[in-house]
């Protein structure tokens, strides 16, 4: 039998069967046609599509369109069409309608998640519908209609099984593409009256903070980047000037009327928008005190602080944050959500949740490393306050049920849910939060107060006088501090003189009490050295700094004698960068960033001596005489031989 002739014949029946919702009428027609060995399925699929074509000409409503899909579902149940029919009528509707209408046929869609998540839909239809969803994703905008976007997403999250691992960034890349282009070249210096709710606001954004604002958008594309000591200099910088203007510029906010009345319900209903905003220069005016723009900023510091200071599967090994840093990161983000509670409206609550959502996003980071394990329902352990009265209880019943969930019942409520937070004791000794080595900022944080509150403490009240304290302090110290191993003569009594001095020192450390410097060509670290001659306990008071002298991490020497290192090590200042362990990015970075050889080897040489562990005067030297440079090894050698004769 023709095709044509047979889809004729079907379609009087079948427009009975629509119009009467009855699938029986079309399936006794079928089986009339069973003594005939012919497709009888693809007539009816075509069918179907010419009808959808014919409502989608006269314009009909989107009802009608949504009971047309209903009735090609209850076809494919009763094995009459193809299973993957009702999803090929519904992208046929998609590239139809308008968008608006979309929206309205896409409630549809998501209200019948369960049906395309029934097996004989599932495994046919995926695909297809995945490829419907990307289809309106490409069509619509990201910044008008973002709410309808979310609605896409959230529908393929529950349509596919956590076991589907195609949507999900496994080994965490990063979408480098989204580069944020800005200007280029300098403007004058924009001092502009901008109107502001009524009122007029002096705001003066130059060329330097609007560079170093979008900028930042490159660590928030890239934040691998974070973990190489020159960009992570950088950012700190950058972070921390637009985070102080944003202090000090604070946002005023009006409640406007908005949003859309509901005609059925008459309730009022706040509409959203979402814009996609530019990097002109002139625009950083207005968009400093713009309330969704400043969350958003602070916003993306909190995501990209979570994923420097986390666990990830697929992260190198080095990338991982020093002690410092992770401090910079902890005061850096407790001063972020301070901003978010100042910003209104509602900004206490603002906070409340991205702190909730970011906790949430730590759950996902730890499924994600352990190989994104299917989720199955796990069966509690039911103690013998949690059955009835009337059920008698036996204590072998409850250890087997505890066996067999993978648990363990110790016959006590308290007993049975610590002993199951780790049932396995080794990974239980391994645990983070088992580690219990405090901060120096913690653990000296009331030995600070004493000192700096310039108050006469009783000996029994004095924690520098209790051995207990000094103890742990020494221990403490050997573990975090670089001050205890900085001179070669070891504490020596009393102790309270000693942990004075070097309190002094981690206080002088703390985050807010080093100034920025970034603007500055010659970076000066003060010192804390004990004055030639005298013994450590004849130090009790005198901690004042020394100007003429730099400390870094392991090394120290005058300003005199570090200007001297960088002369005489000027000209070949790329060799030495590249032996004392620098990478080719970070050698073009500081080219570029100075103007002379001079300029580049002073840069070079203080951040390799205020960040490497082994950055001591000896290696520096052993570095030069590796390269023959004869003059800056003499200038070395005699700096060490003057600390030498300094520290006897």
């Amino acid at each position: 039998m023709n095709f044509d002739v047979l889809r004729e014949e079907y379609k009087d029946t079948f427009i009975t069967a629509f119009q009467k919702h009855d699938v029986s009428i079309l399936e006794l027609k079928v089986k009339s046609y069973n003594r005939v060995e012919i497709d009888l399925k693809s007539p009816l699929d075509q069918l179907f599509r010419d009808v959808l074509l014919e409502y989608l000409e006269k314009e009909v409503e989107v009802t009608v369109l949504q009971e047309l899909v209903t009735f090609c579902v209850e076809t494919c149940r009763k094995g009459l069409t193809t299973a993957t029919m009702p999803v090929v009528l519904l992208g046929d509707i998609f590239e139809s309608l308008t968008l608006e209408l979309c929206e309205n046929m896409f409630t549809y869609v998501e209200n019948e998640v369960n049906v395309w998540k029934e097996e004989l839909f599932f495994t046919s239809c995926k695909n297809n519908l995945l490829r419907m969803c990307n289809d309106l994703l490409r069509r619509l905008s990201r910044s008008s209609a973002t709410v309808f976007c979310g609605r896409i997403l959230l529908f393929l999250a529950k349509f596919f099984p956590f076991s589907e691992r195609s949507g999900l960034n496994i080994v965490s890349e990063f979408n480098l593409e989204n580069v944020t282009e800005y200007g280029t070249e300098s403007m004058e210096d924009n001092n502009s009256d901008i109107e502001m709710n009524g009122d007029k606001k002096n705001v003066v954004i130059d060329y330097s903070l609007y560079c170093k604002f979008w900028s930042l958008q490159d660590f928030f594309r890239n934040p691998n980047q974070c973990y190489n000591k020159v960009h992570w200099k950088l950012f700190c910088s950058h972070a921390t000037s637009i985070l102080s203007t944003f202090q000090g510029l604070k946002v005023d906010y009006i409640a406007k009327e908005g949003g859309w009345v509901d005609t059925k319900t008459g309730v009022r209903t706040e509409a959203h928008y979402f814009p996609k905003y530019l990097t002109n220069q002139k625009l950083l005016d207005l968009q400093i005190y713009d309330v969704n723009f400043r969350r958003f900023i602070l916003l993306q510091f909190l995501i990209l602080f979570q994923y420097l200071t986390s666990t990830v599967k697929f992260k190198s090994e080095s990338f991982e944050l020093k002690q410092d840093q992770k401090d910079w990161v902890q005061s850096t983000t407790e001063k972020i959500y301070n901003l978010l509670k100042e910003t209104p409206p509602d900004g206490e609550d603002f906070a409340k949740i991205c702190k909730n959502i970011l906790k949430r996003e730590e759950y996902w980071s730890t499924w994600k490393n352990d190989g994104c394990p299917e989720f199955k329902k796990s069966l509690s352990v039911e103690l013998p306050s949690e059955r009835k009265p009337t059920e008698q209880f036996y204590l072998g019943d409850a250890i087997k049920e505890a066996t067999i969930s993978g648990k363990y019942y110790m016959g006590n409520p308290e007993l049975t849910k610590l002993w199951n937070l780790y049932p396995d004791n080794l990974e239980a000794c391994k645990a983070k939060d088992r580690d219990f080595l405090p901060s120096l900022e913690t653990y000296f944080s009331d030995a600070i107060d004493q000192i700096e509150s310039g108050l006469v403490v009783p000996d029994e009240d004095n924690l520098l006088k209790d051995a207990n304290f000094g103890w742990r302090a020494l221990r403490l110290m050997a573990r975090r501090s670089p001050h205890f191993f900085s001179y070669g003569n070891s504490p020596q009594s009393p102790l309270s003189a000693y942990l004075q001095a070097m309190i002094n020192r981690i206080a002088a450390d703390r985050p807010g009490r080093v100034q920025d410097t970034s603007n500055q060509n010659d970076v000066e670290l003060e010192a804390n050295l004990f004055k030639p001659g005298e013994d450590i306990k004849n130090n009790d008071t005198d901690t004042d700094l020394d100007d003429n002298f730099i400390r870094f991490k392991v090394a120290m020497f005058t300003t005199g004698q570090f200007d001297q290192f960088c002369e005489k090590s000027a000209y070949n200042w790329k060799k030495l960068a590249a032996k004392i362990g620098f990478k080719p990015d970070e050698i073009t970075f500081f080219e570029a960033e100075n103007k002379d050889d001079f300029s580049r080897a002073k840069n070079m040489l203080h951040v390799w001596f205020e960040d490497d562990d082994d950055s001591t005067l000896e290696n520096f030297c052993y570095y030069l005489e590796g390269l023959e440079m004869s003059e800056a090894v003499e200038a070395v050698k005699q700096t060490i031989l003057q600390n030498e004769n300094l520290m006897n």
